[in-house]
Parts: structure tokens; sequence; C-alpha cells
């Protein structure tokens, strides 16, 4: 008679990394609470009757095949291809197939389409960026590499749109607002050069007049992200006797000549990047290229800056995503791990962490929305809405930027080393977020923009009046936010009354304070009966940061709390 085998001493059973029946979402629309209750409440019942089945498709493909396809475009970059068999210089780049996978799949969103398609743009005049933003919030869930050439592709719309010719209109704007994949023109806008970086003034790339409005731009530039672009945006200088942005030019640059000649762009090298590796960015080297100016000489910066706000809104939409993502990647992990005999959710210290990255997520969430709304409304012409956004755009883009960071890094730490690994999406997650603090402006550069913005315009009369508006119309919180309003709204007097160095110095603390208060105030005035699940618990947390209480007894929210604060549907 055989022996019979030992029984193994780690049953499958229980040899596990997560409890059986671990599952993800398949929608990532249906899945989101916030983004649906927003939606809901915020936009006309029109634009979400058309967007509803773009908004469950795109859910379906963020949660589905886009997650296999990112990872493969990020980990089969872009790779350039210098000469021909011939020698021949090139200058061309091959794309594994899944990144034309996914850019067909941004196409078939309408992210685009409805904003600049132009029935759709009449008939959603008030609404498009939102409209448009509603799909892109949910591809950027799962691509945030692919993501920036379609920010700049719609930068690169809104340019044609404001400043060129009709005959540039008509022609490149229907292949931006196409339905078909193969007919995608992306934008680009060549700015940085070693000698700016982010002081744009320093710029030295030259362009000399050709014929009517045609020039030769001859320089370096030194970040030219989405470099296969159709269509270029680029700054130069067609007077070296006039120093700083005043005395730069824009110019329309396309891939190809009207003759069908390629445009001679010299690529010198592509950038490794530690993250959005799905996107190619390189060093350029202009060499008589031929670039048609927009608008008047010398008003080329001011031009510049519709395509750098958009970016920047972009740029915000970006790191919520990346944070929110992963964000769900931890919590559906942790909704199913068991550590020290019991599930993990149990955990104080854990629930604590959640709450404090769930809270920082909702106030992400509503200031990234409140951007987009003013910028529709500043689009229809309120003049009110344009002054906020000049100054909360630059707001937006730094606290997003820096929280979708601190998210993703500690959602990582949650899922411990399997958050480490590359077989999940985390640390994919976690390179691209990286750049959000310094694509379309660095910390310290979004502090001096929001201090000329102040200076300039009249945001922060329309933020205090907003707060103002949100606690007369909430007796809850109404005393508190008046009183902590009445501190910060004193303040900008004294502020601009400092020598330069302290005014800098200062000005920081003042605008993250001020940021604080208004997302409260964002969250107050958004509170329904649906949304007080996860609001309600955001709003106290968010007080107790912006005045931290010294050693307090501290109890943490339940499970249930916690899953309605996260609000995810697995």
């Amino acid at each position: 008679m055989k022996a019979q085998p030992k029984p193994s001493i780690y049953p499958a059973s229980k040899n596990r990394v997560l409890k059986e029946g671990f599952k993800t979402s398949d929608n990532f629309y249906k899945s989101d609470n916030i983004l649906r209750n927003y939606l809901s409440n915020s936009i006309s019942k029109e634009g979400l009757a058309y967007m509803t089945d773009k908004l469950d498709l795109q859910g379906k493909e963020s949660a589905g095949r886009m997650n296999e396809l990112s990872l493969l475009a990020d980990k089969n970059g872009p790779v350039l291809v210098k000469r021909n068999a011939y020698g021949e210089t090139i200058n061309e780049f091959r794309f594994h197939p899944s990144y034309w996978q996914l850019r067909d799949i941004a196409v078939q969103s309408e992210m685009f389409r409805v904003k600049w398609e132009p029935k759709l743009r009449s008939q959603f005049s008030k609404e498009r960026h939102s409209l448009g933003f509603s799909t892109g919030y949910l591809y950027a869930m799962s691509e945030c590499g692919l993501y920036c050439p379609l920010c700049m592709t719609d930068g690169a719309a809104r340019l044609v749109d404001m400043f060129c010719d009709e005959e540039d209109k008509q022609r490149v704007l229907p292949r931006i607002y196409t339905d078909k994949p193969e007919e995608l023109f992306t934008g680009a806008m060549f700015l940085t050069e070693k000698t700016g970086g982010s002081d744009v003034g320093n710029n030295i790339v030259a362009a000399s007049h050709k014929e009517g409005k045609y020039y030769n731009l001859n320089g370096e530039k030194w970040f030219c992200s989405n470099t296969n672009a159709d269509v270029i945006f680029a700054l130069a200088r067609t007077d070296e006797s006039i120093s700083g942005t005043r005395g730069l030019s824009i110019f329309l640059v396309e891939k190809y000549m009207e003759d069908g000649r390629k445009n001679p762009i010299d690529v010198i090298r592509v950038k490794d990047k530690l993250g959005m590796r799905s996107m190619v960015s390189s060093e350029c080297m202009l060499t008589d290229t031929i670039g048609k100016l927009v608008g008047e000489e010398m008003g080329g910066f001011k031009i510049m800056a519709e395509m750098m706000n958009i970016s920047r809104l972009y740029n915000s939409v970006a790191a919520l995503t990346c944070g929110r993502r992963a964000l769900i990647e931890a919590y559906q992990f942790l909704s199913y791990r068991k550590t020290f005999g019991k599930d993990i959710l149990e955990h104080a210290l854990i629930r604590t962490k959640l709450t404090e990255l769930g809270a920082l997520n909702v106030a992400n969430f509503y200031l990234v929305w409140r951007a987009i709304k003013a910028l529709d409304m500043a689009d229809a012409g309120n003049e009110k809405e344009k002054e906020l956004f000049r100054l909360i755009n630059p707001m937006t883009k730094k606290w997003s930027a820096e929280a979708g960071v601190y998210i993703t890094r500690e959602s990582m730490e949650l899922m411990g080393g399997l958050g480490y690994i590359e077989d999940t999406v985390v640390p994919k997650i976690m390179r691209d977020v990286m750049v959000t603090p310094i694509w379309e402006g660095s910390g310290n550069i979004i502090v001096l923009d929001m201090m000329r913005a102040m200076a300039k315009s009249k945001g922060f009369e329309m933020v205090c009046e907003e707060i103002t508006r949100v606690a007369n119309s909430n007796k809850q919180y109404d005393e508190w936010l008046l009183k902590e309003l009445e501190t910060l709204a004193a303040f900008p007097k004294r502020l601009m009354a400092l020598p330069q160095d302290e005014m800098e110095a200062t000005a920081k603390p003042f605008l993250e304070k001020l940021t604080s208060l208004y997302q409260i105030s964002l969250l107050i005035d958004a509170l329904n009966e649906e949304s007080a699940k996860w609001l309600i618990p955001s709003i106290n947390y968010l007080k107790t940061k912006y005045e931290p209480e010294v050693l307090k007894e501290q109890k943490p929210l339940s499970v249930k709390e916690v899953k309605e604060l996260i609000a995810w549907e697995i």
C-alpha cells in the first residue's frame, strides 16, 4: 500500500494574499459615486443625457482593456528612428500598437468633439469644458501618459479658434473634433529652452521674416512633449533687441508644409523621463523651420498663456485622477486583506489613514471641478468668473498636484510591498503623478502667479464673496467660516506692503491657508442628501487640519463611514 502524501502545511484556502472573492470595479463611471453625484447636480439634463453613453463606455474602457494597454505603452515607449536605410534623416517615431489603441479610445470618448464640433459647441456653450473633462477624467484614471498630448491638442484647438486665420480654423479644427481616430491632429507647445526653463523671457530661439505671415525659426527647444504633433505652437523672438516676454512672438508650426514636405525639425534625442513614458518628449533643433505668425508680433506670450491655462487645468485633472486611482487600488486591496487575525479595515490606524486620504481626494475633486466650471462660465462671457479663474486655476494646479503625489505615495504604502511591485498599476501612477507639480509651472512659480493674480485681477475678492455666500446659506458653518475669512481677508494689504523677499516668503503659507478655507466652503456648498456621506467627514477632517488640535482624543471613523467616504462601489 502506497504511503499517503502528507497534507500541506500551507492549505490553499489560507495561503493567499487576499481573501476569496476579491474583485475590482468593471466600470469606473458606475463605481464612482462622487463623480456621478457631481455631474447629476452640476450639468444640464441635456448635457448629461448626451454624455451618459460615452461616460458608461469610457468607464468600462478605463476599468477594462485600458489597464493592459496603458501598462504596455508604458513599458514599450516611443523609439526615435533617426535615419532610413539610405542615410536620409527622417526623425520619425515608432510607437507600440497599444499607443494607437489608446488614442482611438480617446477619440471615441468625445472629450474633444463635445467641445469643438460646431453644433455641439453651440448646444452646450455653457458647459462644454465640463462635458469634455467628464470623460477625460475617466480616461486619465487609466492613462495619464497620453493625457498630456490630449491636453495640448485641446490647447492647440483653443489657440486656433481664438487667434488663427479663418482658413486655419476650417482646416485644423475638424481634424481635432473628428470622430475618426486616423484623422486626428494632435497638438504641442514648443516653449521651454535651455536658457529659460520657467523663465520664458530668457528664450533665444529666433524668427526671421520669410514672406507674408511666414517666418523661418532657428534655435533649440529643450523640452518638446508630443514631438510627433501635427499642430505645434512655438515661441520665438523676431527682434533680439527686445528682451523678456515682451519680445516673444508665437507661430503656428505644422508637421507638413503646404507642398506636402515635412517641416524641418531635427530631433536631437528623446527625453528619458521618470514617468509619462508612453508619450514622446524630445530635444529639438529648429533649422529654417516654417512658422506662421499668429496674432501680432511681440504678442506671443499672452497668446501662449491661453494654452498654458488650459494645460494647467488638465494638469489638475491628471493629478486628481492619479490620486483617486491609487486610493481606489489601495481601498479595493484593503477590502479583501486580513492581518493580525482580523480584516485590515478593522484596524483603527488603517481607517485613520484612509480618512485622511479620502478627505484630501474629496477636497481635490471639488476644487478641480470648480475651476472647470469657472472656465466654462468665463468662456460663456461671465466676467466675474473670468476674474475668479485667473486666481483659482493656479491655486488648483498647485494644490491638486501636491495632494495627488501625497495620496498616491500613501496609497502605495497602504498596499505594502505589493504596491511597490510593477505587476500592479500603482508604481506607474507614482511615476506619472510626479510630473504634475512640475508641469506647467512648479510650486514656486505658481505662488508668484497667484500673487500677480491678486494684484491684477479681482480673483481674491471673488473667492471671498463666494466663501461669504456659502457661510450665509449654511447656519451650521457660518460663524466659523466668517471668522476665518475675516482674518484672511485683511491680510493681503499687509502682505503687499512687505519688502519683496518677505512678501514672497509670507505669501506661500497665506495662499495655502486661503486654498484650504476655499476648499472647505466648496464642500459645504456641495452638500446634499447623498453627498453628505463623503462631504461631512471630509469637512470635519479639513477643519481639524486647518486648525490643528494639540493632543486630544481621536475617534476614528467606522468601517461603514470609511466606505461612504471613499464612495466607490466595487
